[in-house]
C-alpha cells in the first residue's frame, strides 16, 4: 500500500477535497488500516489503496478546505466531511483512500471496512457522497440529569 499523495484529481472545482470514485475511511489506528486492505483484496475488491497519517490528513486534506467556506457555508457537504476527517485526525485516526472499480460493490467494501474498525468511509461520487458507516449516535442526556439542572434554576 502506497502512501497518499493528494493531487489535483482529488479536489473539487473549489479546491476542496473530492476524490471522486474513491473511498475515503478512517480508523483508530495503522494496523487496522493494513488489516481493512486485506480484507478488501480478500473480499475480491480490486482498486488501489493508499494509506494516510493523522499528520498527512490533517496536513493535506484538512488544507483543502482553505477559504471555502467564507464568506458563507458551501452548498455540498464536502467541507463537512473535511471537518470530521479533522477531527478524527486530530485524535489520531489513520485514513485509507480506495480506487473504486466499476465491478467493486459498495456495501461489500462498507462491510469489510466495518469489520476492520473503520469509524468513518465516505464514498466520493459525481455529486453524491454517500456515508457508507453510519456516525454512532449522539449519546442522549438522562431525563434525571435534565431534571437536576431544571430544579437549579
Amino acid at each position: 500500500m502506497k502512501s497518499l499523495i493528494l493531487d489535483s484529481s482529488m479536489t473539487s472545482m473549489a479546491g476542496v477535497f473530492y476524490p471522486t470514485g474513491h473511498v475515503f475511511a478512517l480508523f483508530p489506528d495503522e494496523d487496522c488500516v493494513r488489516q481493512a486492505a486485506t480484507a478488501l483484496q480478500q473480499a475480491n475488491v480490486t482498486g488501489d489503496t493508499c494509506y494516510a497519517s493523522p499528520e498527512a490528513i490533517l496536513q493535506e486534506i484538512v488544507q483543502t478546505l482553505g477559504t471555502a467556506d467564507t464568506p458563507l457555508p458551501s452548498v455540498g457537504a464536502e467541507g463537512d466531511i473535511v471537518r470530521r476527517m479533522a477531527d478524527l485526525a486530530a485524535t489520531g485516526h489513520h485514513g485509507l483512500l480506495l480506487r473504486m472499480n466499476d465491478k467493486d460493490d459498495p456495501a461489500q467494501v462498507a462491510h469489510a471496512l466495518a469489520a476492520e474498525g473503520a469509524v468513518a468511509a465516505f464514498y466520493y461520487r459525481t455529486f453524491v457522497i454517500e456515508d457508507l458507516i453510519a456516525p454512532p449516535a449522539a449519546a442522549a442526556s438522562p431525563s434525571v440529569t435534565v431534571g437536576t439542572h431544571a430544579a437549579d434554576t
